[in-house]
């Protein structure tokens, strides 16, 4: 689930994030700050479901790494208007899409020069 590129702590989430899940993904972020990690992407493009408490997870993440004046990118990717990503669409309908950095795949996200996709 976790890979380090340089200064990059990268979590792979895949599956579903909900009540059951979302707790051993919020473990994995708190694990990594623990560790010293202050640069963080989480990789969701396998996720296939997100539900509230996989959405407040992200939120937590989001306040812990500005709290320890870190950084957090997401990756979402855009397959296109019907099979995009179903965490990108539930962020986008509870208005909370802005908040996060997003790209299209670690590629980019690890790459201090591309920008993120807008929301």
């Amino acid at each position: 689930m976790e890979d380090e590129q340089g200064t990059w702590a990268i979590l792979r989430v895949s599956g579903e994030m909900d009540l059951v899940t979302s707790p051993a993904v919020r473990q994995h972020v708190h694990d990594a700050v623990a560790d010293g990690r202050r640069s963080l992407v989480l990789d969701l493009s396998g996720v296939r479901f997100c539900d509230s408490s996989g959405v407040g997870v992200l939120i937590a993440a989001r306040r812990l790494m500005r709290s320890c004046q870190g950084r957090l990118r997401l990756i979402l990717p855009a397959r296109g208007a019907e099979d995009g990503s179903h965490v990108n669409r539930v962020l986008a309908a509870l208005g909370v899409r802005r908040l996060f950095e997003v790209y299209p795949d670690v590629t980019s996200a690890l790459d201090e020069t591309a920008p993120p996709l807008s929301a």
